[in-house]
């Protein structure tokens, strides 16, 4: 039978093994910058741009989902851009946004798909999914 100091060590022992591996790699997730950007399309990898706003009730509730989702190894090279809905209007016009809340996933240069207004986790993860090629 197994004591409690013994158990206490052993889990210790356990915990520490786990830390020693670290965390999985996560999604980067940076403000929008153009040069940036398009370091990424160049380089073909997964992007999302997330058209954020602070007052916007809607991008509150995609945000746990996003960080969630970005911990996942499915979208672990996925690069996160947002762009502030209140400050970066050019940047709105040139990829046809109109509204916060709104996701554009890309591959490289390529657009793969858009959605505003969308809370659904499974939907969010399906819409990213997209990213990978």
């Amino acid at each position: 039978m197994i004591n409690r100091r013994s158990f206490l060590a052993f889990a210790a022992a356990l915990l520490a093994g786990f830390a020693a591996i670290g965390p999985a790699a996560a999604a980067t997730k940076s403000p929008y910058s153009q040069a940036a950007f398009a370091a990424a399309q160049q380089q073909g990898k997964p992007i999302l741009v997330h058209v954020t706003a602070s007052w916007c009730p809607v991008c509150a509730k995609q945000h746990p989902i996003v960080a969630k989702l970005s911990a996942e190894p499915a979208f672990r090279d996925l690069q996160i851009f947002e762009v502030d809905f209140d400050t970066q209007k050019d940047l709105l016009r040139t990829m046809s946004v109109q509204k916060q809340s709104t996701f554009v996933v890309y591959h490289g240069a390529a657009e793969r798909g858009r959605s505003t207004g969308e809370t659904d986790e499974a939907a969010i993860r399906a819409l990213f999914a997209k990213s990978n090629g």
